[in-house]
């Protein structure tokens, strides 16, 4: 049975919702967070830098992923500078790409020699990561997303993808490779057994934790009663 307590990947939490943030940071093994413009406006997020730098306030010492959501690619430098500016432990998030496809390695080239800790997100292919690897300062950390839920939403299965990547990465030394997107709980000890150093898993997923090393058996018993209470509770019958 697999236990959390061997883990050595990190796991950080995946949201915007202020409450469960600060309930998951009084948890010691979230190491730390990551947010999304998709995720803010789920949670009902206004206004973007009073959210960033309220998050930032409350958790001062744990890495918190903000991206930038400008479209061009100006635009978007401006916006990571600003973002990086509020705390110590801001990573600056940035799409791989620019919503008409084209490469972000410019852009990450300029902000990672500049020392601005990035967190390139929304890969999915090899090819992404050998070229944002290019772009990355070996002097500067970073993280790079590989959103290995949605490649195998695809067909595709993710860990031959993500074991290459960290291949990949081994020529930038201060760069992590993060499991992006995780469908189920067994996707923590897949990325764990080959080596990735991080994955976000989304306060919802997080809940099952509690699962880790439960007895198949009596697992499979409190469904069978989940089954039958649920009939119950429904008065369902049948005229025999």
């Amino acid at each position: 049975m697999p236990k959390t307590s061997d883990l050595k990947i990190k796991i950080f939490a995946d949201g915007a919702d202020y409450g469960s943030m600060m309930a998951l940071y009084a948890e010691p093994h979230i190491k730390g967070f990551t947010t999304n413009p998709t995720l803010m406006r789920k949670a009902g997020i206004k206004d973007y830098e009073e959210f960033g730098r309220k998050i930032l306030a409350a958790i001062p010492d744990r890495p918190i992923s903000l991206e930038v959501f400008a479209d061009d690619f100006s635009e978007m430098e401006k916006q990571a500078r600003v973002i990086s500016s509020w705390g110590s432990n801001v990573n600056v998030k940035i799409p791989v790409t620019d919503t008409k496809g084209e490469f972000s390695g410019k852009l990450i080239r300029r902000l990672s020699a500049d020392g601005i800790v990035l967190n390139v997100t929304a890969m999915m292919s090899l090819n992404q990561v050998r070229s944002v690897a290019d772009a990355l300062d070996p002097n500067t950390a970073a993280i790079v997303s590989v959103f290995a839920g949605r490649v195998a939403d695809t067909g595709v299965d993710p860990v031959p993808l993500m074991t290459e990547a960290l291949d990949i990465l081994k020529s930038r030394p201060k760069a992590e490779l993060l499991w992006a997107s995780p469908r189920e709980l067994l996707n923590i000890f897949q990325a764990d057994q080959i080596g990735t150093h991080i994955i976000t898993v989304t306060h919802d997923l997080l809940k099952k934790l509690t699962n880790v090393g439960y007895d198949l058996d009596a697992y499979s018993l409190d469904t069978v009663k989940m089954f039958y209470n649920d009939a119950r509770a429904s008065n369902f019958s049948i005229n025999i």
